[in-house]
């Protein structure tokens, strides 16, 4: 047993002076000489994480150079793996976050105030500024969204818009840079694709169904992007989409709504059923929603191509 002792010492010695001769040798590195320095643990630890230490040290001499979060090197964008120190005074490593990421992600927290149910990374970053007001045709509509950006902040109680029109017009786009603009406001609002929402309702029976019906029904700012895409039926359009639109009214809650359909055309779609036609509950739904908005056509240019 002692020659066994004896042994595991002497294996155990190697690996150490191994590791002292690692821990030197990359100390002629100017970086990481220059990181090892800013840890403030003994050196005869730090020598145990040589390997771990010289892994930081390249991202370390990347973020030294780095001039952009788009020139980022590193394995995560916007991060740096480092090494850190617990309160009891050992080293562990782990991944921190840049300053460029830190800026933008300071920039762009006003973002967690729009929900998105189902919508693309373009209109979840829809921007005023970013707006194309070239297009005569788009003049009405942006001469009113900008108004009620104006009037909101005075009078939560403003009417919404029923924007219909050709496909690929930028409706989604104009009114998302809206909401993100009362966004940096504080304003909560939320912009739902409305046939994927239907489908997602029905997944979420038992779980989150009830949650997410009613942020939809009191979130202060509500888009219904693409009504009239979906496959009516009668549990869709009763007891999901009336509800919604009955509770907004009463509430007085500013309501937007996104569609290829006139609101003829809509009451047709709304009427006929995979089960029935009723064209009386049809119309009380468009009677809804002429209560809650303004009506605007913009025909445009497809700006998806």
């Amino acid at each position: 047993m002692d020659k066994l002792s004896d042994k595991l010492e002497i294996f155990k010695d190697k690996i150490n002076t191994s590791l002292e001769i690692s821990f030197h040798e990359a100390l002629k590195d100017d970086d990481f000489k220059e990181l090892v320095s800013t840890i403030d643990v003994p050196k005869k630890e730090l020598i145990k994480y040589t390997s771990e230490l010289e892994s930081a040290k390249e991202e370390y001499s990347h973020c030294k150079n780095c001039k952009n979060i788009l020139s980022c090197k590193n394995k995560i964008m916007g991060y740096c793996y480092s090494p850190m120190i617990n309160e009891d005074g050992s080293l562990y490593f782990g991944y921190q976050i840049c300053k460029y990421k830190k800026k933008i992600d300071k920039k762009n927290k006003y973002l967690e105030n729009v929900y998105t149910i189902n919508e693309p990374k373009e209109i979840k970053d829809a921007s005023m500024k970013d707006i194309i007001t070239t297009d005569k045709k788009r003049y009405e509509t942006i001469k009113y969204i900008t108004k009620f950006i104006k009037e909101y902040k005075k009078d939560q109680q403003q009417k919404g818009l029923y924007l219909h029109g050709s496909f690929g017009s930028g409706k989604t786009y104009l009114i998302a840079a809206m909401f993100n603009e009362l966004a940096k406001d504080g304003i909560k609002s939320a912009i739902i694709f409305w046939p994927e929402f239907i489908q997602e309702l029905k997944a979420s029976f038992g779980n989150s169904f009830n949650e997410k019906l009613d942020y939809v029904k009191r979130v202060p700012l509500l888009l219904i992007d693409d009504i009239g895409a979906e496959n009516t039926t009668a549990w869709s359009r009763d007891e999901i989409f009336c509800p919604i639109v009955q509770y907004r009214m009463e509430e007085k809650l500013p309501t937007f709504f996104t569609s290829n359909l006139d609101m003829k055309a809509l009451e047709t779609h709304f009427s006929v059923s995979k089960d029935s036609v009723d064209n009386v509950k049809s119309r009380r739904i468009i009677e809804r929603i002429k209560q809650l908005t303004i009506d605007m056509e913009l025909i445009s240019k497809n700006l998806r191509k």
